[in-house]
């Protein structure tokens, strides 16, 4: 039998080691598209998952170009937190947040008030960027403003390489020690909540077999159903930024 709401806010209240894996959903109520969705980046510009994929941003300078191009435009600089994840700072707040796992590479959780060492970026982060020849890393800021003025595909200062996103492409493994940290906490957990993320990518959605395995309670708040619908113990089709304020409240 599913429970509602009144009954998960009890378990969100009993709750010691609250897990928060969030994905995609609760980005798109602050105005950042999704990929895959109606109105998705690449729904509507299907060559644009080419700038997601490591092996054209490597092969093909008109790539990257294009992608520089993108990432001044991105409506996550100027995005702001919604309801949804100032809802998971109060339960940090409240000393109940063990972890937050995001797919998200936006930084709206640190902006809304998450600790950054709570934080694990699944797939990295768009506010940082990476030398794919010498791993140096440093702020995306900087790298915008050589775009701006006037170079279309910047080289790392350090050996002349290719610069990318800190962030996950397809066909790029994940960074060491991320997916150890994430599934460490979630066999911690003794309540995950899973918020806006379809949970079909991997190796993050194997996050969720295991918390409930090691004998967590979960929670699913999304828009659509989910592969792992059949074992949690709620599943919650409403609006996350109207959902999990009541929840954590």
């Amino acid at each position: 039998m599913r429970a509602n709401i009144d009954t998960v806010r009890g378990w969100v209240a009993a709750a010691k080691r609250i897990v928060v894996l969030t994905g995609a959903g609760i980005s798109t109520e602050s105005g950042i598209p999704d990929f895959r969705g109606p109105n998705g980046l690449w729904t509507r510009d299907p060559e644009a998952e080419k700038l997601s994929d490591i092996r054209y941003y490597l092969a093909d300078p008109g790539v990257r170009r294009k992608a520089w191009q993108k990432r001044l435009t991105n409506p996550a600089w100027t995005a702001q937190p919604n309801a949804g994840h100032k809802a998971i700072v109060e339960l940090e707040r409240r000393g109940q947040l063990h972890a937050l796992v995001t797919q998200n590479i936006d930084g709206l959780h640190q902006k809304a008030g998450n600790s950054p060492e709570k934080v694990i970026e699944v797939h990295g982060t768009m506010h940082s960027v990476l030398c794919w020849d010498c791993n140096w890393t440093g702020p995306m800021l900087p790298a915008l403003e050589r775009v701006r003025a006037g170079e279309e595909d910047p080289a790392c200062a350090e050996c002349g390489g290719i610069l990318k996103s800190a962030t996950i492409l397809f066909g790029e493994g994940l960074r060491p020690g991320v997916m150890e940290r994430a599934l460490q906490a979630a066999v911690e957990a003794d309540l995950l909540i899973a918020v806006g993320t379809t949970l079909q990518v991997y190796p993050v959605a194997g996050v969720v077999p295991a918390a409930k395995e090691a004998g967590a309670r979960l929670v699913i708040l999304n828009a659509d159903p989910t592969q792992f619908d059949r074992i949690a113990d709620a599943v919650l089709h409403s609006p996350i930024g109207e959902t999990l304020p009541l929840l954590a409240g």
